[in-house]
């Protein structure tokens, strides 16, 4: 419950690109292409992993959690997004605002452990490749996706909580397409510094331990890569693991340059627009990256085509 000395605010206007009126319908149109890509492509790596057999490995089981995972980002702040353009209503409730703020933080924590978890699948499978079925057995891999979804779902709860405490007299207008937690605390006329230094307590829990854990995953993973002696055994080890490090890069990249910026060259386009290409392109991207170089998800695709095109056939025979 709010203080009874906090201003009443029911609702919140998402500014979105409006300081953009011109380039506003080009974006829009950008997203929904986007988000209907994203989600395609997560849910035809979701079938797959459920439709063949060859894909019931620990890998892609913390794959099929992160499609899973990238659906369920993409959908909370895009959709909402895209249904204020469309409807021309930018107004969302003040719970509804919350709500987007605590599962936009916990399915950002959800996947910084969720990325560690799979850089220890991988140094697993490249540091102990014989004792590597025997280690990341069925337990262990639902253990550490379940831990993942989890911790995250207790340890990020202070500060959305906090967050809904705060004074809001300044003004109800969030300069975000979505209710960002920054843009949030700065329409606040209360004291923020105990909420930003939960954020920063919070950081280092949900943040720090998990890059840390994935920082050390690849150190033993690129030490035992450099040992191999031949250059094709050094290719084929690599290859094991350059989706995910790719994935982890271009996720750790956009994070840090959405809340690692020193103040000086802070700008609300410039918040709106990393935080479009984390909320939007990645999900997009994860797909696309472990799907390229995978001769087993290469394998399921063809497997669904000729399926389809068998079905299809014996459809026209019944007709």
């Amino acid at each position: 419950m709010r203080g009874k000395n906090q201003t009443s605010v029911t609702e919140f206007i998402l500014l979105g690109f409006s300081d953009h009126p011109l380039l506003q319908s080009l974006i829009c149109g950008t997203v929904l292409l986007i988000y209907l890509i994203s989600i395609l492509g997560n849910f035809v790596f979701l079938m797959l992993m459920c439709a063949d057999p060859q894909l019931h490995k620990p890998m892609y089981f913390f794959l099929s959690n992160l499609s899973i995972l990238d659906i369920c980002s993409t959908s909370l702040t895009l959709l909402k997004m895209l249904d204020s353009y469309l409807s021309q209503n930018n107004s969302i409730s003040f719970h509804a605002c919350m709500t987007q703020v605590y599962l936009f933080i916990y399915f950002t924590g959800t996947e910084l452990f969720l990325l560690s978890a799979m850089a220890y699948d991988r140094y697993v499978a490249i540091c102990n490749p014989l004792r590597y079925s025997l280690i990341m057995k069925k337990i262990v891999c639902i253990l550490l996706a379940a831990s993942s979804w989890v911790i995250s779902f207790f340890g990020v709860l202070p500060v959305p909580y906090m967050i809904s405490q705060l004074n809001y007299c300044r003004s109800n207008e969030i300069n975000h397409f979505f209710c960002d937690p920054s843009a949030l605390m700065k329409l606040s006329c209360s004291d923020t510094h105990r909420v930003e230094n939960v954020i920063l307590v919070e950081g280092i829990f949900v943040g720090f331990i998990p890059f840390l854990l994935t920082l050390s995953s690849y150190v033993f993973i690129i030490s035992a890569i450099l040992s191999i002696r031949s250059s094709e055994g050094r290719t084929k080890a690599f290859s094991t693991c350059a989706s995910h490090l790719t994935s982890v890069v271009l996720f750790y990249v956009t994070v840090m340059g959405m809340y690692m910026r020193p103040s000086s060259v802070y700008s609300p386009g410039q918040d709106k627009l990393f935080s479009l290409l984390y909320t939007a392109m990645i999900p997009t991207l994860n797909p696309i990256i472990y799907t390229l170089r995978n001769r087993d998800i290469k394998s399921a695709l063809r497997k669904m085509k000729h399926k389809i095109k068998n079905s299809g056939k014996n459809m026209k025979h019944v007709c």
